[in-house]
Order: C-alpha cells, then sequence, then structure tokens
C-alpha cells in the first residue's frame, strides 16, 4: 500500500488486482445476439498497435465507456467490441530498421495495449475481438475488393499520384495535409503511376444528401468538412475545338455565362492532355516545366499568391460561343485530376486567371458590369460580383446571374457544345500503397488474359515472409522483388503471370471492421447480413476529429455499397457520433521535444485507474481540449475515497424497505435528492454531458455524508438507498471503487449489471423552490416558494419583503418583471 493509500485508507491499487480477475471471470460484457433485450451497438475507433496505450486512448475510451455502461444500467444488450487496426507503415519501418518482420512489432504491441485495456476497466466484449492484419480478416477485405470490381467501382488507371519520398508510397488526397504527408510531414511530390482507384464518386450526391439527416446526430464541424471535401458545384460541360485534335476538349465551368469573356485555355502541364495536343516545337518546353513542378504539392499549385508559371503549348482552341481563336497554354496552378484537367481562362472575373493573363500579355475581356468596379483590363484586379452583362453577345443587358447561365447552357446545347452539368471536388479514392504490410491486392497480371482476379476459393491471398533490408522500398514495392510469390500461373489460360505487387490503403482496413465485429469468428462469410442488420446502425461511435473526412467518409461509402450489393439494411452505418478532445499539456500539444508529455502509466501508477478516469470525464465537455497540468487528479481520488467511506458506514442490510415518510421523516430531503441525482443523470448521459452528471454524484455524495453525520444516520434506509446510487452511478467512470462499493453494501460482484433504479414521481414533486429577487440587477432577496406560485402572488411577496423593503429605501418602483417561480427583477 502506497503511502497515499496508507493517508486515505483505501488501497487503490490493491482494489484493482481484486476485481479485475473477478470481472475477468464473470465476462459481464459479452453481447448475446439471441438476447430479447433491445440492442444497442456501442463502438469507438479502434487503435493501431504502436506502444502501448497514451493519455488520448485513456480519455477516448474513458468517454465512450460512460455510454456503453449506462446503455448497460438501463437494461439494453450492449455490443461494445475492440480490436486493432493493425497493418500499415510504422511497423514495417520498426521492422526495417530492427531487422525483424512486421508482425513481431505489430502483435508484441496488440498485446501490451490488451492488458493495458483490461486494467482500465474498459467494458469491451473481448470475445469479439479481430486485427487487420490476420489472414482471417483480411480474406475478408480482399473479397470485398473483388466485389466491388465486379460492380465497376474498383479500377486501374495511370495518372499524376501524390507520392512521400519519406515512406515511398502514393497518398490519396485526402492524406496530404498542406501539402505534406499526413502521416510523416514529408513534403510530397507528384508521380505518374498505374493505381488502383475505388469509384468513391459514383456515390458523391448521396454521400452529400445523407449529410442532412446526419446533421442531427453528427458534431457540426464533422458534417461541415465532409460537405466541403464532396464539394458539389453546380455549372456546365463546355466543348473546345483544339487545333490538330479530332474529338473537342471539355471543359467544366460554374460560370458559363462568362463563356464571352474566354480568351485563352490552361490545361494541366502534368495532364495527358498536354502532351498529346503540343506542337513538336513547344514539346521540349512542356517536358522541362513538367519536371520543374512535380516538386510542388497540389495546395502550393492552388494558392492564390503564387507566381503564375506556364508554357505555350503552340496550339490554339476555337470559343463556340464568339468562333474566336484562342492560345492554350499549360500551367500548375490547374490540377489533372479536376474534370478533364483544363479550364477556359476569363481573366476579368478570376483573378489567378488575370494574373496569368498579366504575366504572358494575354488578353482580357470584361463580360459583366459590375456597380462601383473599375475595369479589370485596366486594374489588373478581377472583379467577381454581380452586375449587367456586356460584351456578351444575346445576354448584353441581363442582370440576373441564374438567367444568365439558363440562357448560355440552353445555346450550347442547342448548338451541341455544352450541357448543363454538376460536378463534385470529391475524386476517386486512390488505395494502391507501394508497400508491403498491408492487404495484398487480389490480382494476376496476365499478358494474355489481362487483369485476372485471384479466384475466391483461393483466398486469403497472404504476405510472403519478408524481413529487414528486403522490406525497403525502392519506388516500387517491396512485394515486386519477392520472385517466388510474384511469378505465378495465370488462372485463366495456366501462362506465366505476376501478382500484382502493391497493397491496400489501411483505410479499406477500417472501412468495413464495425461490420464484423457482429460476426468476427464466421469463417464463411465476410459478416453475417442477419446478424449485422440486427445490430446495426451503430447507436453511437466516439472518436477523433481528425478522421472527419478519411475514416467516416470511406466507412459509408462501403455501407452503400454493400447496401447496394443487397447485405445491409441500412445506408448509414453510425446514427450518431461523439468527438473527444485532445490532451494536451502546458498549452501545447504533448512532444518529447518540448518536454511535456504525460506518460499515462505514471500517472495509472500514482493514482490508480479510476482517478485517472474520473479527472478525464469531469474535465469538461466532451468536444473540448484537455490540459493535464491544469487537472488534479489527486483531487478525484480524495472524492472516490469519500464516496467509499460512505459504503462502509452505511448499518442497514441490503434490501431494506423504504417508506416514505416514516419514523420522523428525516429520509425524505436524502430520497428526494437521490431521485433528483437519479432523473439528472439519465439526462446529462443521454446529452454527453459527463462532466455535469458527476458533479450531480459529487453533490449527491456530500448531502449523503450531511445525512449520516448530522440527520438520519447510517441506519437510515434512506442512505443507503443514495449510495447504492452513487455506486451504480460511479461505475460509469469509476469501476474499481463502485465495485468495491457494492461489495460493501452486501451486493454480489456486477454492479455494473444492477439495473437502474425506477424513480418514484412523488419524490421528484418539489415542496417549495428559491426565487431570487433582483433590484437594478442585484440580488437582495431569496425566497422560498410553491413551484407552482402565481405571478401576483410572487410580485406580492417579494415586494413585501422586508430585504426588498430596505433595499427600495422608499425609491419609485417604475417595472417589476416576474418569472414565476424562480425570478422577480424589480427597475427603480
Amino acid at each position: 500500500m502506497s503511502e497515499r493509500d496508507e493517508q486515505v485508507g483505501y488501497d487503490v491499487h490493491g482494489t484493482e488486482a481484486k476485481w479485475l480477475p473477478v470481472w475477468q471471470d464473470l465476462d459481464l460484457f459479452r453481447a448475446d445476439d439471441a438476447s430479447p433485450r433491445e440492442k444497442k451497438y456501442a463502438l469507438t475507433m479502434f487503435p493501431y498497435p504502436s506502444g502501448d496505450l497514451h493519455m488520448g486512448h485513456a480519455e477516448v475510451t474513458a468517454l465512450h465507456d460512460v455510454i456503453a455502461r449506462y446503455w448497460w444500467l438501463r437494461g439494453f444488450e450492449v455490443m461494445n467490441p475492440m480490436g486493432w487496426d493493425s497493418f500499415g507503415l510504422p511497423a514495417e519501418n520498426a521492422a526495417i530498421k530492427n531487422d525483424a518482420h512486421p508482425a513481431e512489432y505489430t502483435y508484441a504491441n496488440i498485446e501490451t495495449q490488451f492488458e493495458s485495456f483490461k486494467k482500465f476497466g474498459i467494458s469491451f466484449d473481448w470475445s469479439r475481438r479481430l486485427h487487420t492484419s490476420d489472414p482471417e480478416y483480411y480474406r475478408w477485405t480482399q473479397w470485398l475488393f473483388l466485389k466491388f470490381r465486379e460492380r465497376g467501382l474498383a479500377y486501374q488507371k495511370f495518372s499524376p499520384v501524390n507520392w512521400c519520398p519519406n515512406d515511398q508510397t502514393v497518398l490519396a488526397n485526402e492524406q496530404v495535409v498542406d501539402g505534406k504527408c499526413e502521416r510523416c510531414g514529408a513534403e510530397v511530390t507528384k508521380r505518374e503511376l498505374n493505381q488502383w482507384y475505388f469509384k468513391i464518386t459514383e456515390y458523391a450526391q448521396e454521400l452529400l444528401d445523407d449529410l442532412d439527416v446526419l446533421s442531427a446526430t453528427w458534431p457540426d464541424r464533422v458534417v461541415t468538412a465532409q460537405r466541403n471535401w464532396i464539394g458539389r458545384s453546380e455549372g456546365a460541360h463546355v466543348d473546345f475545338v483544339v487545333e490538330g485534335r479530332p474529338e473537342p476538349v471539355t471543359v467544366y465551368t460554374t460560370r458559363p455565362d462568362t463563356l464571352y469573356g474566354a480568351t485563352f485555355m490552361v490545361v494541366a502541364a502534368d495532364a495527358a492532355l498536354a502532351a498529346e495536343i503540343v506542337s513538336d516545337a513547344q514539346r521540349p518546353a512542356l517536358e522541362a516545366y513538367v519536371e520543374e513542378i512535380r516538386k510542388a504539392s497540389d495546395i502550393d499549385r492552388l494558392a492564390t499568391d503564387r507566381p503564375k508559371s506556364g508554357v505555350d503549348l503552340g496550339v490554339t482552341a476555337t470559343n463556340p460561343v464568339t468562333g474566336e481563336q484562342i492560345p492554350v497554354w499549360a500551367s500548375d496552378y490547374v490540377l489533372a485530376d479536376y474534370g478533364t484537367g483544363a479550364i477556359m481562362a476569363v481573366p476579368a472575373h478570376d483573378q489567378r486567371d488575370l494574373d496569368f493573363a498579366r504575366k504572358f500579355d494575354l488578353p482580357v475581356r470584361r463580360v459583366v458590369d459590375v456597380p462601383g468596379a473599375d475595369n479589370p483590363e485596366e486594374t489588373y484586379e478581377a472583379t467577381t460580383g454581380g452586375g449587367a452583362y456586356v460584351n456578351s453577345g444575346p445576354l448584353d443587358g441581363l442582370t440576373d446571374k441564374a438567367a444568365g447561365i439558363h440562357a448560355i447552357i440552353e445555346q450550347l446545347a442547342a448548338a451541341g457544345t455544352g450541357e448543363g452539368t454538376v460536378n463534385f471536388r470529391l475524386r476517386d479514392w486512390l488505395l494502391s500503397r507501394q508497400r508491403y504490410w498491408g492487404v495484398p491486392i487480389p490480382i494476376i497480371h496476365c499478358p494474355t488474359c489481362g487483369e485476372v482476379p485471384v479466384p475466391y476459393d483461393q483466398l486469403p491471398l497472404e504476405l510472403p515472409e519478408l524481413k529487414g533490408a528486403d522490406l525497403k522500398p525502392k519506388g516500387t514495392s517491396p512485394l515486386a522483388a519477392a520472385s517466388d510469390w510474384v511469378n505465378v500461373d495465370c488462372p485463366e489460360c495456366g501462362g506465366a503471370a505476376k501478382r500484382d505487387s502493391d497493397t491496400m490503403d489501411t483505410f479499406v482496413d477500417s472501412s468495413w471492421y464495425f461490420l464484423r465485429f457482429c460476426s468476427p469468428n464466421d469463417d464463411t462469410q465476410a459478416f453475417d447480413p442477419a446478424v449485422v442488420n440486427a445490430w446495426m446502425p451503430c447507436d453511437i461511435y466516439v472518436g477523433g476529429v481528425e478522421h472527419a473526412v478519411l475514416h467516416l467518409l470511406y466507412a459509408r461509402f462501403f455501407t452503400k455499397v454493400l447496401a447496394d450489393m443487397g447485405l445491409l439494411e441500412f445506408r448509414e452505418p453510425f446514427a450518431a457520433q461523439l468527438n473527444q478532445g485532445f490532451v494536451i499539456n502546458q498549452g501545447k500539444k504533448m512532444s518529447k521535444s518540448l518536454g511535456n508529455g504525460v506518460n499515462l502509466g505514471e500517472q495509472l501508477s500514482e493514482f490508480g485507474v479510476d482517478a485517472v478516469r474520473l479527472t478525464l470525464v469531469f474535465a469538461g465537455p466532451p468536444e473540448d481540449d484537455i490540459d493535464w497540468a491544469e487537472m488534479s487528479p489527486s483531487g478525484s481520488l480524495k472524492f472516490l475515497t469519500r464516496a467509499w467511506r460512505l459504503a462502509g458506514d452505511v448499518t442497514s442490510p441490503a434490501g431494506t424497505p423504504l417508506v416514505i415518510g416514516g419514523g420522523d421523516g428525516a429520509d425524505v430531503p436524502l430520497r428526494k435528492h437521490t431521485a433528483r441525482t437519479l432523473r439528472d443523470a439519465a439526462e446529462l448521459v443521454e446529452g454527453y454531458r459527463f462532466n455535469v452528471m458527476i458533479a450531480r454524484v459529487m453533490e449527491l455524495v456530500n448531502a449523503t455524508r450531511k445525512a449520516i453525520d448530522s440527520g438520519a444516520g447510517p441506519a437510515d434506509p434512506a442512505v443507503r438507498e443514495a449510495t447504492e446510487v452513487v455506486a451504480m452511478l460511479l461505475s460509469l467512470v469509476a469501476p474499481y471503487t463502485a465495485e468495491e462499493m457494492w461489495e460493501r453494501l452486501g451486493h454480489p460482484a456486477g454492479v455494473a449489471r444492477a439495473s437502474w433504479p425506477e424513480v418514484d414521481p412523488a419524490l421528484l414533486v418539489e415542496d417549495a423552490v428559491t426565487a431570487v429577487v433582483q433590484i437594478q440587477g442585484k440580488v437582495r432577496a431569496r425566497l422560498e416558494v410553491s413551484p407552482d406560485i402565481s405571478e401576483a402572488d410572487l410580485e406580492a411577496l417579494a415586494l413585501a419583503d422586508d430585504n426588498v423593503v430596505r433595499a427600495l429605501a422608499g425609491g419609485e418602483v417604475r417595472k417589476v418583471i416576474v418569472r414565476a417561480p424562480k425570478l422577480v427583477n424589480i427597475v427603480v
């Protein structure tokens, strides 16, 4: 026993050692698929196994556990699973450094985290544990890939892709943050590679539309982030005939009404189109320019303050409404994956186009006369507001933008040179990775048969055993050099062929794991649809806002595809979502270099699991950041000790009946306090106001202690009732203390599965409330009044109160504002 424990009389670590094996034997949280009780699915984002648990893991699981344990107490059958997102770069890089296999690092860390999770007392159902790097799991990831491919939703194409020179792999657009690799922070460049994509754009409109429903139960910032990422815009496709090209180039624009002002065209320099249409004379200049711009990220290229650069492609295009021949240029401020990789430039009304025109002395033509704005042809300040159309043929004189857009689309459609359309910022999901520790893509490349899927009965296609230097990326996947694995007979013709050597993005693994949790040991299918449809969608999903776009968008996409395959009866995976903030220290993110790291293990050793959990949950609203330097786990431990002592002081036996008004009635105020606490606790947990719920429990502990010491005494049944409620509510955040209290109160182990007490409505009726009387905004009196007092009676009582009369001192009362039964405001 530590010195602190001796002082307070509560053996924190002894209590943990006592109850952990008991809970394991009781298996309190194993969800029963066949239970007749109403089901609840509580899900928290599963972790990557990089070392032991840290403060972030502690916070999110502590918050999540409040909800899961509350549902158990309320009589639901709760599925609360946990597993590990165990493929990925950290394990592979560690294996390269230590000349080991990534599995050694991965599974050792998993076991460390598993033991820590158990000690932390989270109510996970460990019978559903899974790891995405197990062949038993990724067999079905490969199965899903092939099913998506059969539906035309998985395809391969050559394109410029984001390349991380440090991790030696491609990245999806969502994994590039401010031009840097989301994982390692290296500057991202571009490479032209043949890569696999999921056609998430096929579901762009539905992904956007369903956010309207989710906005009621998802955090606003997550919904907004997804709306912005999907980025729907309405406009038109416009066909430009380019010199020397048989097919016109189609350009997407949200402002087809400004087409009369299009004085040149710009093509993404690294798009295939630029290389196709460039004149022979300009080809060397284009190739040199492309080499130069590959070093820039998409974020840099789109920056409005970036100096403009480009190459004249030596060809012209025909403006479809003016008939003019306009020059075609290549530049880096247009991206290859935006539409066709080409834009019509309207420099008078787009600043980037205008900067480019000024740099290369290209014509500028104003087509919207914005009131009060200077002429951009003279000022080189683009105008973007509304106004009358000028220099625009049949549009001249119109002032309604919507009418102008409609008119020009009709004109284009009649001429067969364009049509109205919708475009999305969202791009197809790039899932190929040139690394080893991931799911092998189950495709065989045959020179005769082309792309051939690995037969379903040969899944899983397992990774070969590579270690150390063999894992080092060399611009291609390490699997490409594993000749015994990559060289294979074609399943269709039997000829020599090669396996696809890329692996899948780990976000593919996490896009469906919540489905596998429902039937994790089924070796006949990815998941049992009947079981999944009984449990899902998840009732709550707790996790970090950093996954607002990446994981959450992909999981929604997967769910919709699987619903279309007839496997799911729902189209959104997560009915509600809760984001937790970050645990920081001294106002900054924890970092070894800053010397402000907080070691979770050390905090647990010093204060115990319950004190740390209570501190994290009590710190504030879940979405707020927690500065550990401002927290007091020692104060939490003192409170838990006070609660623990209550249970030891209760002398009435378990099961003692309660009678309101029995004896001298001393138990009634405490019983009312207990009832109100239970009522408030339910509302607060369901509203995610966990910190306020804890405050109510603290108030009940104080009221119970007061009753023991100066009122009803330890034998009063109301004291037992209050203490039992304290134990049950504390089980949501401090399970060890709650279990110890429950035993001291004479109950068998398992407070987490106790029944939520029914509250007698009579106990919630207030005999009196406190009405505050203010004069000129200052409190001058407090009156105990009936909860159903009329406004007139409350006003009369207030004006007659001695303290109010003295404060008025004969002054003239100009107005009395009454909000019965709690407020009277007097204006003099």
